[in-house]
């Protein structure tokens, strides 16, 4: 019985259409400046907040806070990423991005409930705040989560952690302008239950924002298909390859938040040269490339067998 067995790899530097390395150093110097605007305002907001009594400027500054944390984590995750491979760890450290992803969603989950029990307590026992000082701080921070968020625009739908960054950011920017609203409020009708309202709302928003980036993270994690990559379209590209008739054993898995990889097999026709099957090959990453799939390894047979019919093979 002839089968022919040959295995094949798209490293990521060979990957003609993946732009990895350019959004890899863009959402590097985003997550720097990101870090050093926030850090600067989550120490003006705590101070302001606690010196003015104020609960909305202190849960929006641990809000703040956590996200100055995960941009750090962020940070450190890519420089690992960049580390290259070792016998022991053979894709380098790649996946640190989706632990640092996944670690940050923790983080903010934590941070949901610190609020929350601070704000309740505040319900319980209303302290007097002075709206005028908790609305001019919180513009400041709109401005600042406003300019940090558009940092992560550009590659949010290319990177887990830039989609993390930018959606938290864009909800600060969110609950700043309900801060500068409720400071007004205050201010001039003193119904101090605002601020731990803001709390509240600060908490809900927060988990609005995360629930998806925790669900995303535990998915990689746990080697899930990424979003954005449609299994049945890439298994249609494969066979749409000529000299491909069929496919199977085809698994999809994140390698970091910005590279995906792939195996599979290819069932080829029997008459194939040396040379058609190389091309055919080509043509393969060609096609995931554009899936955004850019580590490929291909094994290709010219007919099924016994040896390859379990769902181990």
């Amino acid at each position: 019985m002839a089968h022919q067995h040959t295995t094949d790899h798209a490293a990521n530097d060979h990957a003609g259409h993946s732009h990895g390395p350019v959004v890899l150093t863009s959402i590097n110097r985003a997550l720097i400046i990101g870090a050093v605007l926030n850090t600067v305002y989550v120490l003006v907001e705590f101070g302001m907040g606690f010196y003015y009594n104020s609960l909305a400027l202190v849960a929006d500054a641990g809000h703040n806070l956590s996200d100055v944390a995960s941009l750090l984590l962020s940070l450190l995750a890519f420089r690992l990423a960049r580390v290259r491979q070792t016998p022991s760890f053979t894709y380098g450290y790649r996946k640190s991005t989706v632990l640092a992803s996944l670690t940050n969603a923790v983080i903010l989950l934590i941070t949901i409930g610190a609020i929350l029990w601070e704000s309740f307590q505040r319900f319980r026992h209303p302290a007097p705040v002075e709206g005028g000082v908790v609305a001019w701080v919180a513009g400041l921070g709109l401005i600042v989560n406003t300019i940090s968020a558009l940092l992560f625009f550009r590659n949010k739908e290319h990177d887990l952690n830039a989609k993390g960054a930018y959606l938290h950011l864009v909800a600060d920017a969110l609950v700043s302008l309900g801060v500068v609203v409720a400071g007004i409020v205050i201010s001039y009708t003193g119904w101090v239950w605002l601020d731990p309202a803001i709390g509240v709302v600060v908490a809900i928003v927060i988990m609005g924002s995360t629930w998806s980036l925790l669900t995303d993270s535990l998915r990689l994690s746990m080697d899930g298909v990424p979003a954005g990559i449609n299994m049945e379209a890439v298994q249609t590209d494969l066979r749409a390859v000529k000299g491909v008739q069929d496919v199977h054993h085809v698994h999809v898995w994140a390698m970091s938040t910005t590279e995906n990889a792939l195996t599979a097999h290819l069932v080829l026709q029997d008459d194939l040269s040396g040379d058609q099957i190389s091309s055919l090959k080509r043509d393969a990453r060609h096609r995931l490339e554009h899936r955004n799939i850019s580590h490929v390894t291909l094994e290709t047979e010219t007919s099924r067998h016994d040896d390859c019919e379990s769902e181990e093979c």
